[in-house]
C-alpha cells in the first residue's frame, strides 16, 4: 500500500523527495512506500528549486500554480503538497488505482 498521496476531500496531498540540480524535471518513481521521488532542473537556491516544482506540479496535474500550495519542507528535499481540484492525473497515479 503506499502513502505518498492520499486524498482529503477534492483535495490531493502529495509527499514527494525531490532532487533539485536534475537534467530534466520528471517523476521517477516510489521512494520507500512514504514518498515519490521527483527530479527537477532548478537548482536549491533561493527558493527556485521550490517555485519551479510548483509551476512543475501546476503544469502535470493540470491546474494554475495558485492551487498547488506547499505544505511542508520548504528546506527540505522531503516535501508535502496539496494540489486542489487536479485537472489530470499524471500516468503514476492513475496507474495504481
Amino acid at each position: 500500500m503506499t502513502e505518498w498521496y492520499r486524498w482529503e476531500e477534492d483535495a490531493l496531498l502529495l509527499s514527494l523527495r525531490v532532487q533539485p540540480g536534475a537534467r530534466c524535471d520528471e517523476f521517477t518513481g516510489p521512494y520507500g512506500n512514504r514518498q515519490y521521488r521527483v527530479r527537477i532542473h532548478a537548482p536549491p537556491v533561493d527558493g527556485k528549486a521550490n517555485r519551479h516544482l510548483t509551476t512543475f506540479l501546476a503544469k502535470e496535474f493540470g491546474v494554475a500554480r495558485s492551487a498547488v500550495e506547499l505544505v511542508s519542507g520548504i528546506t527540505s528535499r522531503d516535501k508535502l503538497f496539496r494540489i486542489q481540484s487536479p485537472g489530470k492525473l499524471p500516468p503514476f497515479l492513475t496507474d495504481k488505482e
